[in-house]
């Protein structure tokens, strides 16, 4: 195989490390995602509830001064009462106050029914609360490990991010340009061996004369169907490799 070409081969094999190690902190920051937007939706429904809470406070503390309004008016009354010696006057306090006593307790009951609301509504929120405390302190060893492997896959990429500036000076320009975009388009490998006269990318059959340009090492050929580069892979040049290694796994497999 062609220097530049094996040069590719090591830079697509920093690359592929690369994506996979992107695909598990996407996947470990979307778990930690996960655990922040859990006590958010929690600390929003507490939120809530205590708004709510605080509104039917409101409601018995306006009831509560209108049932003292009454009870005051109903005092003056009786004490009027008292000194009224007309009949017709008593009889119309005495309606009056009658009238004052029904409201009284109309405001009463419904008072009654927010207090019993707001008693379920207490339970709920105690019950939030809780669920909040235990998710802070149950979640807090888990959202520190994943910060922790954030951190080490940080570290790699970065230390996989030199190894590969170091090949790429190496390699050939005009090819690397081709293979970054290939694998810009793809995002997995882009340079394969054929295999039993197929494509190791779309395993689609190659003709012989294909194969031949391949064999040759000449330039690079790339794949009529899906575009990848293709290289021969019975070439020692890539003993040693990831390529290599995965090949003998298959060829294990079939025998």
């Amino acid at each position: 195989m062609h220097q530049s070409l094996t040069l590719l081969v090591q830079v697509q094999e920093l690359d592929i490390k690369m994506i996979r190690l992107m695909r598990v902190k996407k996947q470990r920051q979307s778990e930690l995602k996960q655990i922040e937007d859990l006590r958010t939706e929690l600390q929003e429904q507490l939120d809530i509830k205590r708004e709510e809470i605080a509104s039917l406070d409101e409601q018995i503390s306006a009831f509560e001064q209108k049932i003292q309004s009454l009870s005051e008016k109903q005092k003056k009354l009786e004490e009027q009462q008292g000194s009224i010696k007309k009949v017709e006057e008593f009889n119309a306090l005495t309606q009056e106050m009658n009238s004052l006593a029904r409201e009284k307790e109309g405001i009463e009951t419904q008072t009654s029914g927010i207090l019993d609301q707001k008693t379920a509504e207490e339970e709920v929120r105690d019950k939030l609360e809780e669920s909040l405390n235990l998710s802070a302190i149950n979640s807090q060893e888990l959202e520190n490990e994943i910060k922790v492997s954030i951190d080490k896959i940080n570290a790699e990429g970065q230390k996989l991010k030199e190894e590969r500036r170091e090949v790429a000076k190496q390699a050939d320009c005009e090819g690397l340009k081709i293979y970054e975009r290939l694998l810009r388009n793809k995002k997995d490998r882009v340079i394969v061996p054929i295999e039993n006269h197929t494509c190791g990318g779309c395993h689609i059959a190659l003709t012989l004369q294909h194969e031949n340009l391949v064999r040759k090492g000449e330039m690079l050929v790339f794949c009529e169907h899906c575009s990848r580069i293709h290289f021969w892979q019975e070439s020692e040049s890539i003993e040693g490799t990831a390529v290599a290694t995965r090949r003998r796994r298959r060829r294990a497999v079939r025998t």
